[in-house]
């Protein structure tokens, strides 16, 4: 999302682009907690080195 906001915005520096991440992170994280998902309560993603070793096993 913030890629295409920097392009489309033609932002430059990074102030302005920090700006726009830390906007958009902020509308998702609301967006997340209107349907009732809370981000602190989800369960860690699992680390991809260990993804990658366990299909390698497989």
């Amino acid at each position: 999302m913030t890629s295409v906001n920097v392009q489309n915005k033609k932002l430059k520096g990074q102030t302005n682009i920090e700006t726009e991440h830390i906007d958009n992170n902020s509308a998702v994280r609301k967006l997340l907690k209107e349907r009732g998902i809370i981000p602190k309560n989800l369960p860690p993603a699992e680390d991809v080195k260990k993804v990658a070793q366990r299909l390698k096993g497989e």
